[in-house]
């Protein structure tokens, strides 16, 4: 908490308390309550911030960085038909009153594209209508119980994903008791808790960490796949999943442009699969930023637009990051990715404050390198760690012995998965 409003009121910009784990119950309910909270800093142009006191000078400094570090999400062409694909087919499988297996989603794209973000943000979106639909209480609850109301859950898939290990995944984010359970057991309860406190959407993060070549993996995909028949939309969001191997068992149906599925073979034992309905899935890219059509360029420089609009540098002049050539050297700088053009101006603007420029240019962040070696949380081998470009000055420290004019052979250059409406 800090404080430099007019009336001396607390602005609180640094977390009270430790962040919420959205794979818990309690921790999805705080995010899901918090999130679009953060209140950012009061502009101050440069003659009021040198009146400020030393301290508050300090603060207000702070301020920004935070700020700066939590900007907000921004929505693109690529997120709006993500969220229309799947906010519809959420809200059409929970309103489905027949006893049908509802058709999931797969969510892929690269590493860093804002997949988690944007899908979380969808599911909170349903889950805030879902409850004040039902005036907070659980339309599942049994007669004179009070279940707790989940209508999203959301589970990270284990590195080393096995079915039972996977099954207590999902009971862990109801906080139940998995001790001395075999699978036949944590399946059953996984079909418990599903339906006792109303799941509507069961969100499985990082299912391409799921290795095809492993029979282990090979049964867990089977399982989820069977958990389909829990009435619930399952989504799977993973990096590549076209390439993955997640699809190789799977057809794609031109009527209806769905992936479908044979039904499980492995988990018949554990009463899932009572009939043999195929699985469907809607696959849908979130796709990075492209740079080539008249169109494409225009959404990259309206999102730099909207990026700009939330920056607190006291020489910022408009136009900041989309005048000139700085739009396609922040594409050069991030191949489009808006998770590397965050922290490309994230660490800028802390290099502007820092440095007293206040503003953002192309040489001040030239000395920017991001570097997203050992990001906690992240399986490179899953292609969840994307290869970031290089600034101008190392590419030049690389190219050194080339002449003037050459141009770089880029025939091998990785520019991530492909959009499925083509560059």
């Amino acid at each position: 908490m800090t404080r430099f409003r007019d009336g001396d009121q607390p602005v609180p910009f640094v977390s009270p308390g430790p962040l919420p784990l959205r794979d818990t119950l309690a921790g999805w309910q705080r995010y899901r309550a918090t999130r679009g909270s953060f209140v950012p800093a009061p502009r101050l142009d440069l003659a009021t911030w040198r009146l400020l006191p030393p301290r508050r000078k300090m603060l207000y400094d702070l301020h920004r960085a935070a700020t700066h570090a939590n900007l907000p999400l921004i929505a693109t062409p690529m997120s709006r038909e993500v969220e229309q694909l799947l906010r519809g087919r959420i809200e059409s499988n929970a309103l489905k009153q027949k006893p049908t297996t509802r058709a999931g989603v797969m969510i892929t794209g690269g590493g860093y594209q804002g997949k988690t973000e944007t899908i979380c943000e969808i599911c909170a979106g349903f889950e805030d209508d879902w409850v004040e639909l039902h005036r907070y209480l659980n339309p599942a609850a049994l007669a004179g119980m009070r279940d707790m109301h989940a209508p999203v859950a959301y589970v990270q898939t284990p590195v080393t994903a096995k079915p039972k290990s996977t099954c207590k995944a999902i009971l862990n984010f109801f906080g139940a008791d998995t001790k001395n359970m075999d699978l036949p057991d944590l399946v059953r309860h996984v079909a418990a808790s599903l339906n006792d406190h109303g799941t509507k959407a069961l969100v499985l993060d990082d299912i391409t960490r799921l290795r095809m070549h492993r029979a282990d993996d090979q049964d867990v995909l089977d399982l989820i796949r069977a958990f389909m028949s829990m009435h619930v939309t399952l989504v799977l969001i993973g990096v590549d999943i076209p390439g993955s191997g997640l699809l190789r068992e799977g057809r794609h149906d031109p009527g209806t442009g769905q992936w479908v599925f044979p039904p499980s073979h492995n988990v018949k034992v554990h009463g899932l699969e009572p009939t043999q309905t195929e699985r469907r899935f809607d696959l849908i890219e979130l796709d990075r930023f492209r740079y080539t059509t008249d169109e494409q360029i225009t959404a990259w420089t309206a999102h730099l637009t909207g990026v700009e609009q939330h920056l607190r540098l006291m020489n910022a002049a408009p136009g900041m990051l989309t005048a000139g050539t700085m739009p396609e050297y922040l594409f050069r700088r991030t191949d489009g990715v808006v998770g590397l053009l965050e922290r490309l101006i994230e660490d800028g603007c802390r290099h502007a404050i820092t440095t007293s420029t206040e503003t953002l240019t192309e040489p001040l962040l030239d000395n920017i390198v991001v570097s997203l070696n050992g990001a906690p949380g992240r399986d490179a081998t899953a292609g969840e760690v994307p290869n970031v470009p290089a600034t101008a000055q190392k590419a030049a420290g690389q190219t050194g012995s080339k002449k003037p004019g050459q141009r770089r052979n880029t025939v091998f250059d990785d520019h991530g998965p492909a959009s499925g409406t083509g560059a």
